[in-house]
């Protein structure tokens, strides 16, 4: 399998995950809107990561996207990602509400290493 299809397909699989979670936020699904309630956190941090994740989404999806811009999306979807491990540990949520943003963070490390082959390759 080529480096460019890993690629494309794991970028995919990220871009799902945080395409579903960001309309759950905005939607103001009663399951996402508890659990920023459960981190304490205020209901407009919900909305704004809803929309910054629309936002890193789609300069991550548009191939032709400056690298800077890559980049920023990359260290915001990092920060949101590790940010959520900790919000759930910190809480005491068991161990079963990790999988979801450890999957995410695994895919977008694996995105970014493949980017960065695909990039040296060009």
């Amino acid at each position: 399998m080529s480096i460019k299809l890993k690629y494309w397909l794991t970028i995919g699989l990220l871009s799902f995950m945080m395409t579903a979670s960001a309309i759950s936020y905005l939607l103001e699904y009663p399951q996402m809107v508890e659990a920023f309630k459960h981190f304490g956190y205020p209901d407009y941090f919900r909305v704004f990561l809803g929309i910054a994740k629309i936002i890193g989404v789609v300069i991550i999806l548009i191939p032709k996207s400056p690298m800077i811009l890559k980049e920023w999306a990359y260290a915001g979807f990092a920060i949101t990602l590790v940010s959520a491990i900790v919000s759930h540990l910190s809480v005491g949520d068991s161990l079963d509400k990790l999988i979801g943003p450890l999957i995410a963070l695994s895919l977008l490390i694996a995105a970014r290493i493949l980017l960065s082959r695909l990039n040296r390759s060009i």
